[in-house]
């Protein structure tokens, strides 16, 4: 009779076990998930307050903001008590929660990011059409959509890995509960889980993709048709902004895939570009979708701008 574990334990970064290290990842992490959080927040805050806000391009970015804050708050909080308190004990249960909510909201985030192309595409390549074929009533039936499908499609990946046997090692080489990482610890063959956690992730990462790269194309075509040379640059910057975000989240997340498969591939890097996916995305999304977008830089300069004016005057008084 084979024992079943009860526990898993992170390790961390197995090249990076010194204290001195671990306060570093603890700094910079926390550092990073605090910066997420109020970035974030703060864009739900604008988007719930102002009703001019209350239009399908910014539900959308709204949306992702929420998915920001949940899918890095499903393995950043875990990160940091491993890093900082050595806390790297997971109930069995905990770690195929937390391996399933990082898959479903991976997937949610690029189904979202896949239909916030078409919005952007639909804008600039149909605009008589656009307030016809995007009003907040059909935006918000996708968004449940993206949502729905990505806690759908990783199911069957979870139903597989639970139904294999862990009956020792437990030692997770991870920051947290990847799919990947606990499969190699089951005491099984483990060959269809991988083929089809495989073929799933690439599916909902690369289709994704391919549809993005498609529309910023054509969006970037249709600038360049009509739009004056200052007109054409800033349509460059803002689509070439957009897709170096978009490509770290999805080819940084295919990579880390495929690496399982390729035989000698560090295990610290692995980890790495699997945590920085986590942070560097939700890090940047505000600035990218936000900040540089005129419409909002004007609502937090009027709202924000007239408050440090009134607590300065009354600072003075």
């Amino acid at each position: 009779m084979t024992h079943k574990i009860m526990q898993f334990i992170l390790v961390g970064f197995p090249g990076f076990q010194d204290r001195e290290s671990k306060l570093i990842f603890s700094i910079f992490f926390l550092i990073a998930y605090l910066l997420i959080c109020l970035g974030n927040l703060t864009i739900i805050a604008t988007f719930t307050l102002d009703e001019n806000l209350h239009k399908p391009m910014y539900v959308l970015i709204c949306n992702l903001a929420i998915l920001d804050i949940t899918f890095s708050s499903v393995t950043v909080p875990k990160l940091l008590a491993v890093f900082m308190f050595d806390f790297n004990m997971i109930p069995y249960a905990a770690c195929f929660m937390q391996l399933f909510f990082y898959l479903a909201l991976g997937t949610s985030e690029s189904f979202l990011l896949m239909l916030m192309a078409y919005d952007r595409f639909v804008a600039i390549c149909n605009p008589l059409l656009y307030p016809t074929i995007m009003t907040n009533k059909v935006i918000l039936k996708q968004i449940a959509f993206c949502w729905v499908g990505g806690l759908l499609i990783p199911v069957l990946p979870l139903i597989l890995a639970l139904r294999l046997p862990f009956c020792g090692p437990n030692k997770v080489v991870h920051c947290f509960c990847d799919h990947s990482s606990v499969l190699r610890l089951a005491c099984a063959d483990i060959l269809i889980n991988s083929y089809v956690a495989l073929t799933i992730a690439l599916s909902v990462l690369l289709i994704p993709l391919a549809y993005i790269v498609f529309s910023y194309t054509r969006i970037i075509a249709s600038v360049v048709k009509i739009a004056s040379s200052d007109g054409r640059l800033k349509a460059f910057s803002t689509c070439g902004t957009h897709l170096v975000v978009i490509c770290i989240f999805i080819l940084t997340a295919a990579g880390v895939y495929i690496s399982y498969r390729i035989p000698g591939t560090s295990e610290d890097i692995r980890i790495m570009a699997a945590v920085l996916q986590n942070v560097i995305p939700p890090l940047m999304n505000p600035v990218i979708y936000c900040l540089r977008t005129k419409e909002i830089r004007d609502i937090f300069s009027q709202k924000y701008g007239r408050r440090m004016h009134i607590s300065q005057l009354n600072r003075k008084q």
